[in-house]
């Protein structure tokens, strides 16, 4: 049995559906990554598997347990470290950490906890007081005091200064260690490269690629070739079937899946149009081009205008809580 096990999970706001059919697993021990764009359902992921919301179709379990049938029972065991920390404005960290450890029946120690957060020296300050980075630090101080086998982390370096994502990341990375399951969600790419075992990538609510870092690049790949003058890009995909994207310096980027179908095609129309070649190859991409390739086809106006539309009537729904 797997840790979190998420099958054919379906969310709404109203007529939007912000998680459309996910299932993924995560084990003990293992690091994943969600990635995606802003308003992807990553967030929405997250509060779910953690029971804050209900899934109007499929299932989560979380060590054998529904999130929301079992929360009580399944507290103990999650640590959840979601946007935003809401704590009295007045409470220092070493306070905050004595309140929530009591509530676990083997809590870490707070002071250990605040040398590993690197808080130390802001113990007795009260938390309105603090920067956002060391509002950040604390949350994942909380999220861990009770020991828990799962962790789900929203975020977790988001405004925290480099020093600071240094130490969020050792942390992490010890999670690991110590065999607990973790979720986590980025926007930072080279974060998920760092720390992460597998990699989700999400586009509006659907899994458009998943694997490891190894398995994502090898079954990826991208034409890649410069011309000494300009092309119509629109022309030359009609003709080849694809996409393409122009960079600097007339350098271009073919987005397949099958190299092999594109190359002969794409010279044929560059001779047959008098553009001369340089640098033609092929090969795995960088994380950064997967992600793009992978949630390119679901970034167009109308589905920007939905998300928006749906996260304002969630804030709206929220706010009346």
């Amino acid at each position: 049995m797997a840790a979190i096990e998420v099958r054919d999970l379906t969310v709404r706001f109203g007529d939007f559906r912000a998680v459309n059919g996910l299932s993924f697993d995560v084990e003990l021990g293992e690091v994943v990554t969600l990635l995606g764009p802003n308003g992807a359902g990553k967030t929405t992921t997250i509060e779910t598997v953690e029971g804050f919301r209900s899934p109007e179709g499929g299932s989560v379990r979380v060590l054998g347990l529904d999130p929301v049938a079992d929360h009580e029972q399944l507290m103990d065991s999650l640590g959840v470290m979601l946007q935003g920390l809401g704590l009295y404005p007045q409470l220092p960290p070493l306070r905050a950490l004595r309140l929530f450890g009591a509530y676990y029946e083997n809590p870490r120690d707070p002071v250990e906890l605040l040398e590993a957060v690197d808080l130390v020296h802001v113990a007795t300050t009260p938390a309105k007081r603090l920067s956002g980075g060391e509002r950040q630090r604390l949350a994942l101080a909380l999220c861990l005091v009770g020991r828990p086998k799962v962790v789900l982390l929203d975020e977790p370096t988001s405004g925290i200064d480099p020093e600071g994502r240094i130490r969020v990341r050792s942390i992490i990375s010890g999670l690991r260690e110590e065999g607990i399951a973790v979720i986590l969600t980025t926007h930072e790419l080279d974060e998920a490269e760092r720390l992460a075992d597998r990699v989700i990538i999400i586009s509006e609510g659907s899994i458009v690629a998943s694997g490891t870092l190894r398995e994502l690049m090898r079954s990826s790949s991208a034409v890649r070739f410069q011309t000494t003058s300009p092309i119509d890009i629109e022309a030359l995909s009609r003709e080849i079937g694809s996409v393409i994207e122009a960079d600097k310096d007339l350098s271009f980027r073919v987005f397949t899946d099958d190299p092999s179908r594109v190359i002969a095609p794409l010279t044929a129309w560059l001779s047959a149009n008098h553009h001369e070649i340089l640098n033609l190859r092929s090969g795995g991409d960088s994380l950064e081009e997967i992600f793009l390739s992978a949630t390119r086809s679901n970034l167009d106006g109308s589905s920007v205008a939905a998300r928006r539309a749906a996260r304002t009537g969630r804030h709206r729904r929220e706010g009346r809580r």
